[in-house]
Protein backbone atom coordinates (compact mmCIF):
# COMPACT_ATOMS: atom_id res chain seq x y z
CA UNK A 1 0.00 0.00 0.00
CA UNK A 2 1.06 3.47 -0.23
CA UNK A 3 1.90 5.49 2.90
CA UNK A 4 3.13 8.92 4.17
CA UNK A 5 6.28 7.61 6.89
CA UNK A 6 9.56 8.37 8.40
CA UNK A 7 12.33 6.19 9.05
CA UNK A 8 14.02 8.10 12.04
CA UNK A 9 12.63 11.67 13.91
CA UNK A 10 13.50 15.24 12.59
CA UNK A 11 12.50 17.40 10.27
CA UNK A 12 9.98 17.43 7.47
CA UNK A 13 12.08 16.06 4.65
CA UNK A 14 12.12 12.75 6.95
CA UNK A 15 8.76 12.12 5.30
CA UNK A 16 8.88 9.57 2.78
CA UNK A 17 6.00 8.74 0.54
CA UNK A 18 5.94 4.81 -0.77
CA UNK A 19 4.94 1.36 -0.22
CA UNK A 20 5.00 -0.62 2.55
CA UNK A 21 3.26 -3.84 3.49
CA UNK A 22 -0.48 -3.59 4.06
CA UNK A 23 -1.44 -3.79 8.00
CA UNK A 24 -3.00 -6.73 9.16
CA UNK A 25 -5.53 -6.23 11.91
CA UNK A 26 -5.46 -8.08 15.56
CA UNK A 27 -8.54 -9.85 17.37
CA UNK A 28 -9.38 -6.64 18.45
CA UNK A 29 -8.76 -4.57 15.71
CA UNK A 30 -10.87 -3.08 12.69
CA UNK A 31 -8.92 -2.62 9.12
CA UNK A 32 -9.80 0.98 7.36
CA UNK A 33 -9.81 1.66 4.26
CA UNK A 34 -8.62 5.08 4.64
CA UNK A 35 -10.47 7.88 2.60
CA UNK A 36 -8.88 11.06 4.41
CA UNK A 37 -6.15 11.98 7.12
CA UNK A 38 -4.87 15.71 8.48
CA UNK A 39 -1.85 17.42 9.60
CA UNK A 40 -2.44 18.76 13.53
CA UNK A 41 0.68 20.70 15.60
CA UNK A 42 0.69 17.23 17.02
CA UNK A 43 2.36 15.45 14.42
CA UNK A 44 4.67 17.82 13.96
CA UNK A 45 5.98 17.40 17.27
CA UNK A 46 5.79 13.64 17.25
CA UNK A 47 7.81 14.01 14.01
CA UNK A 48 10.46 16.25 15.04
CA UNK A 49 11.28 14.35 18.84
CA UNK A 50 9.92 17.03 20.61
CA UNK A 51 6.85 15.14 21.84
CA UNK A 52 8.43 11.47 22.90
CA UNK A 53 6.25 8.53 22.62
CA UNK A 54 6.88 4.50 21.60
CA UNK A 55 7.46 4.38 18.64
CA UNK A 56 8.36 1.90 15.37
CA UNK A 57 10.15 2.33 12.37
CA UNK A 58 8.83 2.73 9.60
CA UNK A 59 6.25 5.07 11.42
CA UNK A 60 3.01 5.87 9.08
CA UNK A 61 2.15 9.29 10.06
CA UNK A 62 -1.08 11.07 11.86
CA UNK A 63 -3.60 10.69 13.87
CA UNK A 64 -6.89 11.25 11.85
CA UNK A 65 -8.56 9.38 9.54
CA UNK A 66 -12.11 8.79 8.21
CA UNK A 67 -12.78 5.63 5.96
CA UNK A 68 -14.75 2.50 5.27
CA UNK A 69 -14.07 -0.79 7.38
CA UNK A 70 -12.60 -3.68 5.21
CA UNK A 71 -11.97 -6.40 7.97
CA UNK A 72 -12.60 -6.58 11.19
CA UNK A 73 -11.42 -9.18 14.38
CA UNK A 74 -13.51 -11.42 16.02
CA UNK A 75 -13.25 -9.26 19.06
CA UNK A 76 -14.92 -5.55 17.70
CA UNK A 77 -18.13 -6.42 17.49
CA UNK A 78 -20.08 -3.26 16.31
CA UNK A 79 -18.51 -2.86 13.25
CA UNK A 80 -19.64 -4.20 9.80
CA UNK A 81 -17.57 -4.46 6.48
CA UNK A 82 -18.45 -1.21 3.90
CA UNK A 83 -19.30 1.11 7.59
CA UNK A 84 -18.16 4.78 7.36
CA UNK A 85 -15.92 5.27 10.68
CA UNK A 86 -13.53 7.53 12.11
CA UNK A 87 -10.60 7.63 14.26
CA UNK A 88 -8.40 10.53 15.80
CA UNK A 89 -5.83 8.91 17.80
CA UNK A 90 -3.25 7.06 16.23
CA UNK A 91 0.10 7.61 15.21
CA UNK A 92 1.43 7.45 18.84
CA UNK A 93 1.86 5.52 21.84
CA UNK A 94 3.08 2.71 20.07
CA UNK A 95 -0.03 2.93 17.33
CA UNK A 96 0.60 2.95 13.72
CA UNK A 97 -0.75 6.30 12.11
CA UNK A 98 -3.45 7.14 9.58
CA UNK A 99 -1.71 8.32 6.49
CA UNK A 100 -2.01 5.39 4.44
CA UNK A 101 -4.39 3.92 1.95
CA UNK A 102 -5.23 1.30 4.90
CA UNK A 103 -5.10 1.83 8.83
CA UNK A 104 -5.66 -0.60 11.94
CA UNK A 105 -7.51 1.05 14.65
CA UNK A 106 -8.47 -0.57 17.97
CA UNK A 107 -11.85 -0.94 17.86
CA UNK A 108 -11.97 1.01 21.32
CA UNK A 109 -10.67 4.18 19.57
CA UNK A 110 -12.75 4.22 16.45
CA UNK A 111 -16.09 5.23 16.07
CA UNK A 112 -19.00 5.71 13.49
CA UNK A 113 -19.85 8.65 11.31
CA UNK A 114 -22.99 9.63 12.10
CA UNK A 115 -25.18 9.68 8.45
CA UNK A 116 -25.18 12.11 6.01
CA UNK A 117 -22.01 13.46 7.50
CA UNK A 118 -19.57 14.59 4.69
CA UNK A 119 -15.97 12.38 5.06
CA UNK A 120 -13.68 14.80 4.30
CA UNK A 121 -16.35 17.83 6.76
CA UNK A 122 -15.71 15.27 9.39
CA UNK A 123 -11.53 13.98 9.20
CA UNK A 124 -10.82 18.04 9.44
CA UNK A 125 -12.25 18.68 12.46
CA UNK A 126 -12.34 15.54 14.74
CA UNK A 127 -9.13 16.45 16.90
CA UNK A 128 -9.29 20.08 17.12
CA UNK A 129 -13.03 18.88 18.67
CA UNK A 130 -11.59 15.94 20.73
CA UNK A 131 -8.98 18.44 21.87
CA UNK A 132 -11.25 21.32 22.65
CA UNK A 133 -13.65 19.02 24.21
CA UNK A 134 -11.08 17.04 26.40
CA UNK A 135 -9.97 20.97 27.53
CA UNK A 136 -13.28 22.62 28.16
CA UNK A 137 -15.00 19.67 30.39
CA UNK A 138 -12.53 16.73 31.19
CA UNK A 139 -10.06 19.24 32.19
CA UNK A 140 -11.66 21.98 32.81
CA UNK A 141 -14.70 21.38 34.43
CA UNK A 142 -16.78 24.05 32.30
CA UNK A 143 -20.85 24.26 32.92
CA UNK A 144 -23.85 25.81 31.78
CA UNK A 145 -23.64 29.55 33.05
CA UNK A 146 -19.59 29.68 33.31
CA UNK A 147 -17.80 32.18 31.52
CA UNK A 148 -14.90 30.77 29.29
CA UNK A 149 -12.17 33.11 28.40
CA UNK A 150 -10.49 31.65 25.23
CA UNK A 151 -7.39 33.34 23.49
CA UNK A 152 -6.60 32.46 20.28
CA UNK A 153 -10.01 31.58 19.21
CA UNK A 154 -10.25 32.27 15.34
CA UNK A 155 -7.27 28.92 15.00
CA UNK A 156 -8.55 25.15 14.35
CA UNK A 157 -8.48 24.38 18.16
CA UNK A 158 -9.82 27.65 19.61
CA UNK A 159 -12.92 27.96 16.98
CA UNK A 160 -14.07 24.49 18.31
CA UNK A 161 -13.62 25.51 22.00
CA UNK A 162 -15.78 28.55 21.67
CA UNK A 163 -18.20 26.55 19.52
CA UNK A 164 -18.51 23.42 22.21
CA UNK A 165 -17.91 25.76 24.85
CA UNK A 166 -21.30 27.97 23.30
CA UNK A 167 -23.19 25.14 22.65
CA UNK A 168 -22.82 23.92 26.80
CA UNK A 169 -24.41 27.09 27.63
CA UNK A 170 -21.34 28.92 28.65
CA UNK A 171 -20.59 32.35 27.95
CA UNK A 172 -17.59 32.89 25.53
CA UNK A 173 -14.95 35.79 25.81
CA UNK A 174 -13.14 35.43 22.54
CA UNK A 175 -9.48 37.04 21.60
CA UNK A 176 -8.09 36.87 18.38
CA UNK A 177 -6.32 39.05 15.40
CA UNK A 178 -8.64 42.09 14.21
CA UNK A 179 -9.17 40.13 10.68
CA UNK A 180 -10.74 37.19 13.11
CA UNK A 181 -12.84 38.91 15.13
CA UNK A 182 -16.42 38.60 13.31
CA UNK A 183 -15.42 34.80 12.99
CA UNK A 184 -15.42 34.44 16.73
CA UNK A 185 -18.64 36.45 16.87
CA UNK A 186 -20.14 34.05 14.44
CA UNK A 187 -19.14 31.03 16.32
CA UNK A 188 -21.18 32.43 19.51
CA UNK A 189 -18.48 34.39 21.15
CA UNK A 190 -20.29 36.73 23.57
CA UNK A 191 -17.50 39.20 23.22
CA UNK A 192 -14.34 39.29 21.01
CA UNK A 193 -10.91 41.43 21.20
CA UNK A 194 -7.90 42.13 19.13
CA UNK A 195 -5.38 40.62 21.12
CA UNK A 196 -2.44 43.28 19.87
CA UNK A 197 -5.37 46.05 21.83
CA UNK A 198 -3.19 47.31 24.30
CA UNK A 199 -5.89 47.88 26.85
CA UNK A 200 -6.86 44.00 26.13
CA UNK A 201 -6.65 42.67 30.01
CA UNK A 202 -8.99 45.82 30.71
CA UNK A 203 -11.75 45.14 27.86
CA UNK A 204 -11.61 41.58 29.25
CA UNK A 205 -12.16 42.82 32.99
CA UNK A 206 -15.10 45.19 31.80
CA UNK A 207 -16.28 42.66 29.94
CA UNK A 208 -16.14 39.95 32.90
CA UNK A 209 -16.56 41.75 36.47
CA UNK A 210 -16.64 38.88 38.12
CA UNK A 211 -14.08 37.31 36.48
CA UNK A 212 -13.80 34.14 34.20
CA UNK A 213 -14.17 30.64 35.74
CA UNK A 214 -12.21 29.20 32.78
CA UNK A 215 -9.14 30.46 30.85
CA UNK A 216 -7.88 28.27 27.83
CA UNK A 217 -5.08 29.97 25.90
CA UNK A 218 -4.89 28.44 22.62
CA UNK A 219 -2.71 30.88 21.00
CA UNK A 220 0.67 29.53 23.37
CA UNK A 221 1.22 32.63 25.12
CA UNK A 222 0.61 31.77 28.19
CA UNK A 223 0.82 34.64 30.60
CA UNK A 224 -0.16 33.02 33.71
CA UNK A 225 0.00 36.39 35.85
CA UNK A 226 -2.48 37.53 33.64
CA UNK A 227 -4.86 34.81 33.35
CA UNK A 228 -4.69 34.42 37.39
CA UNK A 229 -5.87 38.22 37.37
CA UNK A 230 -8.43 37.53 35.31
CA UNK A 231 -9.73 34.31 37.11
CA UNK A 232 -13.14 34.13 39.44
CA UNK A 233 -12.62 32.58 42.49
CA UNK A 234 -12.16 28.90 41.91
CA UNK A 235 -11.41 29.68 38.44
CA UNK A 236 -9.58 26.99 36.36
CA UNK A 237 -6.53 27.63 33.41
CA UNK A 238 -6.19 24.63 31.65
CA UNK A 239 -2.72 24.62 29.94
CA UNK A 240 -3.42 23.06 25.96
CA UNK A 241 -0.55 24.65 23.73
CA UNK A 242 2.92 24.88 26.35
CA UNK A 243 5.73 23.58 24.24
CA UNK A 244 7.23 26.65 23.64
CA UNK A 245 6.82 29.05 26.95
CA UNK A 246 7.74 28.48 30.72
CA UNK A 247 5.85 31.41 32.22
CA UNK A 248 5.78 32.35 35.81
CA UNK A 249 3.43 31.12 38.22
CA UNK A 250 1.71 33.44 40.57
CA UNK A 251 1.22 30.85 43.44
CA UNK A 252 0.29 33.57 46.41
CA UNK A 253 -2.71 34.51 44.11
CA UNK A 254 -3.69 31.15 42.72
CA UNK A 255 -3.61 29.78 46.16
CA UNK A 256 -5.56 33.06 47.27
CA UNK A 257 -8.68 32.62 44.95
CA UNK A 258 -8.83 28.74 45.49
CA UNK A 259 -8.22 28.52 41.82
CA UNK A 260 -6.16 26.05 39.98
CA UNK A 261 -4.06 25.02 37.26
CA UNK A 262 -4.22 21.76 34.63
CA UNK A 263 -1.79 20.85 32.28
CA UNK A 264 -3.69 19.25 29.19
CA UNK A 265 -1.89 17.10 26.72
CA UNK A 266 -4.26 15.01 24.11
CA UNK A 267 -2.07 12.27 23.58
CA UNK A 268 -2.35 10.66 27.43
CA UNK A 269 -6.08 11.01 27.03
CA UNK A 270 -7.54 7.67 27.52
CA UNK A 271 -9.84 5.53 24.87
CA UNK A 272 -12.08 6.02 27.29
CA UNK A 273 -12.11 9.88 27.33
CA UNK A 274 -11.47 10.38 23.39
CA UNK A 275 -14.92 7.48 23.27
CA UNK A 276 -16.87 10.63 25.68
CA UNK A 277 -15.34 13.33 23.12
CA UNK A 278 -16.20 11.34 20.38
CA UNK A 279 -20.01 11.40 21.49
CA UNK A 280 -20.32 15.41 21.24
CA UNK A 281 -18.54 15.51 18.30
CA UNK A 282 -20.76 13.12 16.45
CA UNK A 283 -23.62 14.87 17.55
CA UNK A 284 -22.22 18.44 16.89
CA UNK A 285 -21.31 16.76 13.29
CA UNK A 286 -24.95 15.56 13.06
CA UNK A 287 -26.26 18.64 13.19
CA UNK A 288 -23.37 20.52 11.41
CA UNK A 289 -22.63 23.00 13.98
CA UNK A 290 -18.62 21.36 13.63
CA UNK A 291 -16.53 22.23 10.81
CA UNK A 292 -13.62 24.04 9.18
CA UNK A 293 -13.43 27.32 8.43
CA UNK A 294 -11.33 26.87 5.34
CA UNK A 295 -10.57 23.31 3.61
CA UNK A 296 -8.15 22.30 1.45
CA UNK A 297 -7.75 19.08 -0.22
CA UNK A 298 -4.22 17.59 -1.22
CA UNK A 299 -2.63 14.12 -2.17
CA UNK A 300 -1.51 12.38 0.71
CA UNK A 301 2.08 12.41 -1.65
CA UNK A 302 2.15 15.85 -0.03
CA UNK A 303 2.62 15.36 3.20
CA UNK A 304 5.82 16.59 3.66
CA UNK A 305 4.97 20.02 2.09
CA UNK A 306 2.04 20.18 4.16
CA UNK A 307 4.29 19.53 7.20
CA UNK A 308 6.77 22.35 6.43
CA UNK A 309 3.38 24.84 5.90
CA UNK A 310 2.31 24.36 9.21
CA UNK A 311 5.58 24.43 11.06
CA UNK A 312 6.59 27.75 8.89
CA UNK A 313 2.77 29.50 9.93
CA UNK A 314 1.25 29.16 6.65
CA UNK A 315 -1.84 27.46 7.53
CA UNK A 316 -3.78 29.66 9.82
CA UNK A 317 -7.23 28.90 10.15
CA UNK A 318 -6.75 26.04 7.39
CA UNK A 319 -7.28 22.52 7.58
CA UNK A 320 -5.68 20.69 4.93
CA UNK A 321 -7.28 17.19 4.46
CA UNK A 322 -4.83 14.74 2.70
CA UNK A 323 -6.10 12.08 0.15
CA UNK A 324 -4.98 8.86 -0.16
CA UNK A 325 -6.57 8.11 -3.37
CA UNK A 326 -5.20 11.41 -5.06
Amino acid sequence: MRAAFIDSLGPAENIRYGDLPAPTPGPTDVLVDVLGTTVNPVDILLRSGVFRTPVGFPLVISRDLVGTVAATGPGAPGFAVGDLVWANSLGHGGRPGAAAEQAVVAADRLYHLPAGVDPTTAVAVVHPAATAYLALFTHGRVTAGDTVLVLGAAGNVGSAVVTLAVEAGARVIATAAAADLDHCRALGADAAFDYRDPKLVDLIAAACPDGVDAHLDCSGRNDLTEAVELLAPRGRIVLLAATGTDPVLPVRRLYMKDCSIAGFVISHATSGELAEAAGTINRLLANGRLRARTLERQPLSAAAEVHRRMEQGRLHGRRVVLLPGG
